[in-house]
């Protein structure tokens, strides 16, 4: 059984994922608590296997608790979370910091809307409790590599495709590029209010220009675009140039935007690519790596050992799109070295 402890303020969205993860199978609810005070107890006397945390709380919001609890206690956490544009920026940090994964909360129809996200609740619990969590320490400013001597070909794209954890390891792998690494296209699965933040948390944080994909954007080096939540992100030719495109079509593997979608479209340049695959559930993204790299792509993906949850790397190499695995700290390296000239 996965227990699970569920902390906020709201006594209906309490009573509502009470009721939600009390009637799947395999997990338990062993308490409920208002603040993080009681929490802390609760963690105490009950010892959890997954956390649902409410940032906006009385008394200590939930990312002072959260920042507590991975230096203390670290443990699963999957962040309740108000699907707004001013609460984006906190649960972006909240996944710096930690956690697994997050659900947005309804501002509106409460009951009805948290009752239609049921099969999504259950199914990030689930994959919370197999996920690595690790003590969080303060992110170090990150030691550009020593690439100045290096050239790439003008013709060169880095691919990255991400989920579950991604995050996090997106960071990590852009704050080690030189800034005229070659350009960068990323899908991570990720909601549409929440990417342009994450975008501009990456912008500040590292070397390398980050934005979110534009229509028409012209990919240079130096330079990272990622999807917007919600539209398929493509890359194509024009005069000379790769641009991005974006598209409003349907979900690929239940995903949109869809890593499969974004890797299918470096197909005609695949000699030109490095694509990646970073931590992540599912497999999106695997088949297209396979036909990247059977057209003649250069491919990586993550080690079980550091992904947060080894669904996404693990389908890829198990298809034989790669035979390469590298822990996410030897990933930028990794990347360099299979396009440096």
């Amino acid at each position: 059984m996965i227990k699970v402890l569920i902390v906020d303020d709201s006594p209906l969205i309490r009573s509502l994922l009470k009721e939600i993860l009390g009637q799947a199978n395999g997990i338990e609810v062993v308490g409920t608590a208002e603040d993080p005070f009681q929490a802390r107890e609760l963690i105490k006397s009950t010892n959890p296997d997954v956390l649902t945390l409410d940032i906006e709380m009385p008394k200590m919001n939930g990312i002072s608790f959260l920042k507590n609890l991975m230096r203390l206690r670290p443990m699963p956490v999957v962040m309740i979370s108000t699907l707004t544009q001013e609460g984006s920026p906190a649960t972006i940090e909240a996944l710096e910091l930690g956690a697994v994964d997050f659900i947005s909360k309804p501002t509106s129809n409460v009951a009805d809307t948290m009752m239609s996200y049921a099969d999504i609740l259950v199914k990030k619990v689930r994959v919370a409790a197999t996920a690595r969590v690790r003590t969080f320490r303060p992110p170090k400013q990150a030691e550009i590599p020593v690439a100045d001597k290096l050239s790439f070909s003008r013709t060169t794209v880095f691919a990255i495709g991400a989920s579950t954890g991604g995050t996090e390891a997106i960071r990590e792998v852009l704050m080690k590029l030189p800034t005229h690494a070659p350009p960068v296209v990323i899908t991570q699965h990720i909601p549409p209010v929440f990417s342009a933040s994450f975008a501009l948390r990456m912008d500040r944080t590292c070397a390398v220009a980050v934005k979110e994909a534009e229509e028409s954007d012209v990919l240079k080096p130096g330079h990272v675009y990622i999807a917007p939540g919600g539209r398929h992100l493509s890359v194509k030719q024009k005069a000379g140039s790769y641009v991005c495109s974006l598209s409003d079509g349907e979900p690929v593997n239940r995903h949109k935007p869809s890593v499969e979608v974004l890797f299918n479209s470096l197909l005609p340049v695949a000699k030109h690519v490095c694509a990646v695959m970073l931590t992540g559930m599912g497999s999106d993204g695997a088949k297209a790596m396979l036909s990247l790299r059977e057209a003649g792509a250069k491919t990586l993906a993550q080690d079980e050992l550091t992904s947060v949850v080894w669904g996404m790397p693990k389908a890829a190499f198990e298809l034989r799109a790669t035979d390469t695995l590298i822990p996410l700290g030897r990933m930028t390296e990794a990347m360099i070295n299979a396009v440096k000239k």
